[in-house]
Order: structure tokens, then C-alpha cells, then sequence
């Protein structure tokens, strides 16, 4: 790109801590999730999803937590994959790069599709129907995240911050409306395991943790934050603690509202797939449904807006170490953006969104949504797997490399805790398996997403297969993976 060079570097001290909290906030679509992730969870949880909720922050936390210790001493726009360089080694560190090369840049187009079937949604209240109006809406989307990231890290996570309290608000507003109108059918009987004990609550705790997938989004900001080692430590945990507290409350408001026995068989699929739209109309007849669509085109745009910001942060890092072309590497003079990763990420994200709908035409969810969950799959894997990743290399890089600060609790009991809650999560993505202790059969994933899995490991295998070949040839390269990490 004319007028960037190599060895320009990211804008330092550019954000603080509110600008780098709602980065992983907003990572985690609030809204989205209230409204599509956690209500899989229902089918299994039923009048007990807030309690799988909770155990679901729960287990987030552990993750959190050993991300916040690794953060404590390094600082990189390489985020999760330096961690794992440094605390496992370069091969993990490589592979915890291709995981992410894959997972990240996808978050964006999986939102520019959502963003664009909610438009559809919303201008369907006025009258304007049209099979591919979600087209313009995932173009649109596309053009304002290309250019929220462009013009600067202030303007873009500034702009989260915005979009993240408008989706919160709305989705605070409407559980408070229904938890005053369920009257005395509220109860904290919700909280406790029913008669088939623990077994319902762990599974829909494993569906529940997709939703917070997202909290560790804030650690590509490293090098753009201010006092970054303390500043990545409380956004990840308490992005972690915040989104998990609202999405308990906005669970336990529509079970008690919706009623505890009803939820397993009937709250996932009630009102065509819309039983937030259904409820929030029963409170706020006339406009509630159009504050929940609302709510879900913002929360699209707003995690839309954070994922290209880590992906552009984790790319530029790569074409820095050379491990992606160099031109990736370099920022804009001005603006101190990526500016050719986020070119890249920007037509990237919007191609795939669109040509995806046009692929899951058919589907039986419709093009856009189908592509939405398609691609929500798929991190969903990769997710689950790099959280393993980062708790064991939490474990690694204090146990080897800073044994003097060392704590069979914070660096070994910690994260071997987060290890075993994140085993049944990825198992569940997987589908098709019976998840260990809890005994819960897993039902295999259908078509289109039953490719999932197996694209996922084909990405994983090519990984192996070219690490070996660039180590070969280019051994400082793969070597600089790790220490591109600043201590500032």
C-alpha cells in the first residue's frame, strides 16, 4: 500500500481500559447470543438454563484467568497464538496461529450474513420483502467495519463501546419488563438441579459456553493499549463476569416468564425460531419485536466490528514476522491502522458471506442463517480447542520460564480445571459422540455442517504439514513467531 512501511508499528497507548473491555464484550454478540446461541441450551437444560448458564461462566472464567496470568508479562498483536509460543514452544504456537488464521477472519463474514437477515427481518415490520435484500445488508455491514478499522483503533473499539451499550440496554430493558410481569411465578427454583439431577444442567452448559466465545478477543489489542499488562487482565476477565451475569439474567427472566416446564420442548423453536420477538411483544406491545431485531442488527455490526479488529491485529502480526506476506505487516502512516489486512479481511469477509448465502440457498435454515451457524461451528471447534491450548500453555510458560512466580493453584489447579471444562464444549461441536462422565449423547451434526469437522481437521493437517516445510526453509521465521511479543 502507497505510503506504508515496514517498519511502522501499531498506534501505542491508543485505548484504554473501556475501549478494550468492549472489545471482547462486543466480541461475544450479547444480543445474538440472548437471542440464537444459548437458546440451544434450553433443549437440554429446560427450566434449569440459568443454572447452566452460571456453570458456563464458570468455566469461562478458568480460561479467563489463565489468559489474564499470560498477559501479565507479554503484550502482542499476536494475542493467544504468542501466549501459546511462549508457553508451549514454537509448533504449538504455529498451530495455535493456523487455528486462529482460520477462526478469526471468519467471525466477520458469520455477522455480515446474520446483520444482513435481520435488516431483512426489520424492514419486514414496514412492508419491504424481498428474498435478497439481506444482500445489501451484508454489503453495508461489510463497508462499515472496513471502515471503522481503517480510520484508526480509537475510532473502531469507540464505536463498540456505542453499539455494545444500545444492545445491553435493550436486552436489560426487555428480561426486567418480563421478570416484573412474571409476578409470583418468579422463583429461584430456576438455580437448582432437578429431578434428573446435573446431567441436563453440564449439557446445556456445554451449548451455553458457544456464547462466550469472544472474551479473550481483547488480547490482540496489546500493543495498542495503555498499561497493557494490567489493562488485557481485567478486560478479559471481566468481559468474562459481566456478559455472564447478563446472560443469567436475561435466562432466568425467560424461564420464569415463559415457565420453567415449558422450556425443553417448546422455547427453542416457539414463535418460528423468534421467542424473544414473541416475549418482548407481550411487554412492549407494538415495538418490543422491532427492539429485539434491533438489538440483533446491532450486537451483528458490533461483533462484526471487533472480530475484523483481531483479525487485522493477529494478520498484521503474522505478515510482520514474514509467516504472511510482508505488505500485511505494515501499517498505514497515518492512521496507524493494518490498513492492507484490513483491506483484505474487509473483501474476504464480505465474498465469503455472500457467496455462502448463495451456496445455503436450499438449506433448510435459508441462506444467510444457514451461514451464520455454518461458520458459528466451525469457531465453535476451533474456539473450544485453542482455550485447551492457552490453559496448558498457561501452565508451560510459568512452570519453565517463570518458576520464580510459580502457584500450583493459579498456573496448575487453575488451568487443568479450565482443560477439563472445555474438553465436553469441544466434543459437543464435534457432534456425532457421547461426552465423557456427563453421559450425554451428542447427536450428529447434519448437512452442511457435518463438513465441519472434517474441513476443520483437513486446516489442522495442512497446518502440521507446512509447518514442517517453512521450518525447514525458513527457521527464524517461524522462530520470530513467538517474540514478536512486547514487554511495554
Amino acid at each position: 500500500m502507497a505510503g506504508a512501511r515496514p517498519e511502522a508499528g501499531l498506534q501505542r497507548g491508543a485505548i484504554g481500559l473501556t475501549e478494550v473491555l468492549f472489545q471482547s464484550i462486543t466480541h461475544m454478540a450479547p444480543a445474538v447470543a440472548v437471542a440464537l446461541s444459548i437458546g440451544a441450551a434450553t433443549s437440554f437444560a429446560g427450566g434449569q438454563t440459568p443454572l447452566a448458564v452460571v456453570f458456563a461462566l464458570l468455566a469461562s472464567l478458568l480460561t479467563a484467568y489463565s489468559i489474564g496470568e499470560l498477559s501479565r508479562h507479554m503484550s502482542s498483536a499476536g494475542g493467544m497464538y504468542t501466549y501459546v509460543s511462549q508457553g508451549l514452544g514454537t509448533f504449538f504456537g504455529w498451530l495455535m496461529a493456523w487455528a486462529f488464521l482460520l477462526a478469526e477472519p471468519l467471525v466477520a463474514p458469520a455477522l455480515f450474513a446474520a446483520f444482513g437477515l435481520y435488516l431483512s427481518v426489520l424492514l419486514g415490520y414496514a412492508g419491504i420483502e424481498n428474498d435478497n435484500l439481506w444482500i445489501v445488508g451484508a454489503l453495508a455491514c461489510a463497508a462499515v467495519v472496513w471502515f471503522l478499522n481503517y480510520r484508526g483503533i480509537s475510532l473502531s473499539t469507540r464505536a463498540g463501546v456505542v453499539l455494545g451499550l444500545i444492545e445491553i440496554g435493550i436486552f436489560l430493558l426487555i428480561p426486567l419488563l418480563l421478570v416484573i410481569n412474571a409476578g409470583s411465578r418468579n422463583t429461584l427454583s430456576v438455580f437448582v438441579p432437578g429431578n434428573a439431577g446435573l446431567t441436563p444442567v453440564l449439557t446445556g452448559m456445554v451449548f451455553s459456553l458457544l456464547a462466550f466465545v469472544g472474551f479473550e478477543a481483547a488480547a490482540p489489542l496489546g500493543e495498542e493499549a495503555r498499561d497493557p499488562k494490567r489493562t488485557i487482565r481485567r478486560a478479559v476477565l471481566a468481559s468474562a463476569i459481566l456478559i455472564g451475569l447478563f446472560y443469567t439474567f436475561n435466562y432466568y427472566a425467560a424461564t420464569v416468564f415463559f415457565g420453567p416446564d415449558r422450556m425443553a420442548a417448546e422455547f427453542y423453536t416457539f414463535n418460528n425460531g423468534d421467542p424473544w420477538g414473541f416475549m418482548a411483544e407481550q411487554v412492549l406491545p407494538g415495538i418490543g419485536g422491532i427492539l429485539v431485531a434491533l438489538a440483533i442488527l446491532n450486537s451483528s455490526l458490533a461483533n462484526a466490528n471487533s472480530g475484523a479488529t483481531a483479525a487485522t491485529r493477529a494478520i498484521y502480526a503474522l505478515g510482520r514476522s514474514r509467516l504472511l506476506p510482508a505488505p500485511l505487516g505494515t501499517v498505514h502512516p497515518t492512521y496507524k491502522t493494518p490498513a492492507l489486512a484490513v483491506h483484505v479481511q474487509a473483501l474476504f469477509g464480505a465474498v465469503l458471506a455472500v457467496v455462502l448465502g448463495f451456496v445455503f440457498k436450499n438449506a433448510v435454515y435459508g441462506g444467510p442463517l444457514t451461514t451464520y451457524v455454518f461458520i458459528g461451528y466451525m469457531l465453535g471447534l476451533l474456539f473450544a480447542g485453542m482455550y485447551i491450548a492457552v490453559n496448558v500453555a498457561s501452565f508451560g510458560y510459568y512452570f519453565m520460564r517463570k518458576r520464580g512466580e510459580f502457584s500450583w493453584i493459579r498456573h496448575g489447579l487453575i488451568p487443568l480445571l479450565g482443560v477439563v471444562a472445555m474438553i465436553p464444549a469441544f466434543l459437543g461441536v464435534l457432534g456425532g459422540v457421547t461426552i465423557p462422565i456427563l453421559n450425554a449423547e451428542v447427536p450428529p451434526l447434519v448437512a452442511p455442517f457435518d463438513f465441519v469437522p472434517l474441513f476443520v481437521g483437513l486446516w489442522m493437517v495442512a497446518g502440521i504439514v507446512l509447518f514442517f516445510v517453512v521450518n525447514a526453509n525458513r527457521p527464524q521465521a517461524v522462530k520470530s513467531l513467538g517474540e514478536a511479543v512486547s514487554e511495554g
